[in-house]
């Protein structure tokens, strides 16, 4: 899907999910094309905070996204 139908997903995603899956899950637009995801999955989870939905456009090779969710790392 293209940036604009990913953002509307995740929105979509976001107002549905349960407060909990929220507090442990990251719900993040990534690219679709898998090498180009892995890095920028690689590069949020070094420092989330400085990433927004735009940050997934510089790491997209083919302007396709898709909204994935992964589990969110323990706070020691």
């Amino acid at each position: 899907m293209n940036y604009k139908e990913a953002l509307e997903h995740k929105n979509e995603s976001l107002k549905n999910a349960d407060e909990s899956v929220l507090k442990q899950y990251h719900l993040v637009i990534a690219p679709a094309n898998t090498d180009d995801s892995k890095k920028y999955i690689d590069d949020f989870l070094k420092n989330p905070e400085k990433f927004d939905d735009e940050s997934c456009k510089k790491y997209s090779s083919d302007g396709h996204f898709e909204v994935m969710s992964f589990k969110k790392e323990e706070e020691e």
